[in-house]
């Protein structure tokens, strides 16, 4: 079966030379019964290419279930996946089969794997490695014959070098790896995705299709795209339901984007007959600029500090004085007019008012000062989602990686 005809059967959309290499990778290895590890951000479709594997694979006549391991309670996986006995816990009423029994034959698609207990992660690499399971409260072993194909939108090989993940099982797993690329990474696709889904909510709610003219449909490619496919389909569907005209503007157009994301997609849009960044070759580090926000944000709190003590001071008859002269008190010195007239001044004279023109040390001290707003805003984000470091990186706009990396720079309790 050509890569043409799998997109039509399962209802992908899309020609970018990554999205056609995910699928090649799926076809040549669904005739076998490798491990595979499907990597992709949130709301590519990662379980698409789960079914297209076990669709074309000699096992596509018995069962296919998929599992969302990060839906499942920590203190129950074990028997959802491998089956209790009576009595093994409490609320265990009967004996209960769990679906590496119940799909012995097919498939079973773990999706975000990284969510798993280190518990159950034991169990699973010895199901992948020979086979055989044991019940909850059981004390016999029992074979099954499924192929594992899991997911994930983690770095797992991040994860095993923090001990979240094992190692064993991870080599174990990525037998063959197939990675989904981003929205982002395929944006030549995006007027494509739209347009059909445009098409199917305007079938579905009786209405005329949304069409988009060229600079609405330019801030849709240019726009970051976080939620991925999952995302612009919401979008299309709000435009096709809510917009009154059907012919969509730019301003139209920023309206359903979020406010974040839609001020940097109008960012990036060239002017009509001007020079400007296209489509897709802006590489954003989401980092870098949250950075240089703070930074100068920051210096520019300092600079309105300095100018307002500089404006009371210069009020109150005060000059600064430069700190690298030779004074007994770097402080505030007092101009006088006359020798008959002396200021006067509310400023308590034994705490001295200091504005250094070293920028040398200034630097330092806005660099210190920044690394402690950017800790403060990864430990609001951690506390505001209870630890959730997926939900917390989304707020941040930086990757779970980074997120990850600055947890442990600056030694943060989650």
């Amino acid at each position: 079966m050509d890569i043409q005809s799998i997109k039509n059967r399962f209802g992908i959309i899309g020609n970018s030379p990554a999205l056609n290499h995910a699928l090649n990778t799926a076809v040549q290895v669904a005739n076998t019964d490798l491990s595979v590890l499907i990597v992709g951000e949130s709301g590519v479709g990662k379980e698409v290419f789960s079914m297209i594997i076990h669709a074309l694979s000699p096992r596509k006549h018995n069962p296919f279930i998929a599992v969302n391991c990060g839906a499942i309670p920590e203190g129950t996986i074990d028997s959802e996946l491998f089956g209790h006995e009576k009595g093994s816990f409490t609320g265990a009423v009967d004996s209960r089969k769990g679906y590496f029994e119940t799909v012995n034959g097919g498939t079973i698609f773990l999706d975000e794997i990284g969510e798993m207990p280190l518990g159950t992660q034991a169990r699973l690499l010895r199901v992948l490695e020979t086979g055989e399971f044991i019940r909850v409260g059981s004390s016999k072993v029992q074979k099954t014959d499924v192929r594992v194909i899991a997911a994930t939108n983690r770095d797992l090989l991040e994860y095993t070098q923090s001990g979240d993940f094992r190692q064993d099982l991870y080599y174990r797993l990525s037998t063959v790896p197939i990675r989904v690329p981003s929205l982002r990474d395929r944006k030549e696709d995006v007027p494509l995705l739209f347009r059909k889904f445009a098409a199917d909510f305007a079938e579905r709610y009786k209405t005329q299709s949304v069409q988009l003219d060229a600079a609405a449909q330019q801030m849709l490619v240019s726009y970051y795209w976080p939620g991925n496919v999952r995302e612009l389909k919401n979008i299309a569907e709000q435009i096709s339901v809510l917009s009154t005209d059907k012919a969509i503007n730019a301003e139209a157009m920023q309206r359903f984007l979020p406010q974040r994301e839609a001020s940097r997609s109008l960012a990036i849009i060239p002017s009509s007959g001007q020079g400007g960044t296209t489509p897709g070759s802006a590489d954003f580090n989401t980092e870098r600029d949250i950075l240089y926000k703070l930074f100068f944000d920051l210096k520019k709190d300092m600079n309105d500090l300095k100018q307002m003590i500089f404006d009371v001071a210069h009020n109150q008859g005060y000059t600064p004085v430069d700190p690298s002269a030779n004074t007994s008190s770097a402080a505030l010195m007092p101009v006088y007019n006359d020798t008959e007239h002396q200021p006067t001044t509310n400023f308590n004279q034994s705490t001295p008012i200091l504005l250094e023109s070293n920028d040398h040390h200034e630097d330092v001290e806005e660099t210190l000062l920044l690394a402690d707003r950017e800790k403060e805003f990864i430990t609001k984000a951690l506390k505001k989602h209870k630890s959730r470091r997926r939900d917390a990186a989304a707020e941040l706009g930086i990757s779970e990686r980074t997120l990850y990396r600055k947890i442990k720079e600056y030694d943060i309790e989650e």
